[in-house]
């Protein structure tokens, strides 16, 4: 309707747009990183939890704190026995048209592509990053060490000796900010542990041998599969909620717009094997 507009006005008008949507929402809605604390408690965050998690910062735009300050609520949420995780994959896509490009993933250097708070999760003080080629995490608190360690020798990227696959030995929990369950790295693990049960595997048959360099600039070469595209584009694991609905594995709450969604990795796990043993699999035909 406005293409006739010069491109730098529709920008400026679409930022003073936005601008006063967000100033509208604060002034209505908005919460404090205190606030923030709060409804992790009341989703059921607690202390010494191991908590993944997954956020869009646009849907912070009641928040009245800066983006470090949602790091510190997640971090005071889960406190000082608690651990922290983020993916901080290097590509958005699939990881075979990642790897397609070539290129050397750098722990230290290669940044996230999971959105601006992973990136600043990445760089915070204390927090230290899987060595993977592809599903790097990154990680902080009680056991972080443990959960990041040998990354780069899982013959997958998630499976159960990942830090996706650990969540189930600390009882781990996924927290969504503003996203829904789609976006839910976990479900890789899912999907090798019950791979012999599936009608067909959604991993490569090739195993790809991809470079990583350490924190000490070492080189390290992976031996894995990945997963296969045309399963990833259908993959659906919005499949899971009446489940989890059902048996009351769903928690969910809102804050200023926010919407918070938590879920426990074992409940995930076996929400999935109940789908799987009626022949009901998380892929669209």
């Amino acid at each position: 309707m406005f293409s006739w507009l010069p491109t730098e006005f529709k920008r400026r008008a679409k930022s003073h747009w936005k601008g006063l949507r967000i100033g509208l929402l604060r002034s209505s809605r908005g919460f404090s990183k205190t606030d923030l604390v709060h409804m992790l408690r009341y989703l059921g965050v607690i202390e010494g939890d191991t908590l993944f998690v997954h956020s869009s910062l646009d849907s912070f735009g009641a928040f009245l704190g800066k983006p470090t300050d949602i790091i510190l609520a997640l971090q005071e949420a889960v406190g000082p026995t608690g651990t922290l995780l983020m993916a901080t994959l290097p590509f958005t896509g699939t990881a075979v048209e990642y790897l397609q490009k070539g290129g050397i993933f750098d722990v230290k250097k290669t940044p996230s592509q999971m959105g601006l708070l992973t990136e600043i999760f990445r760089r915070s003080p204390a927090v230290i990053r899987s060595v993977h080629p592809t599903h790097p995490v990154a990680a902080w608190g009680r056991f972080a060490v443990e959960m990041v360690k040998d990354h780069a020798k899982a013959g997958t990227p998630c499976g159960r000796q990942t830090p996706y696959g650990r969540l189930l030995d600390h009882e781990g929990k996924i927290l969504f900010l503003g996203t829904d369950i789609n976006v839910m790295t976990f479900f890789h693990a899912v999907e090798e542990i019950l791979e012999s049960q599936l009608p067909f595997s959604p991993f490569t048959k090739e195993v790809y041998s991809p470079k990583s360099r350490d924190e000490h600039g070492n080189l390290l070469v992976s031996q894995t599969r990945l997963f296969e595209p045309h399963y990833s584009r259908r993959r659906n694991i919005e499949k899971l909620i009446p489940v989890l609905r059902q048996r009351r594995w769903w928690g969910e709450t809102h804050l200023g717009g926010l919407k918070a969604i938590l879920l426990k990795a074992s409940e995930v796990l076996e929400a999935t094997s109940i789908l799987a043993s009626q022949r009901i699999y998380c892929y669209d035909e």
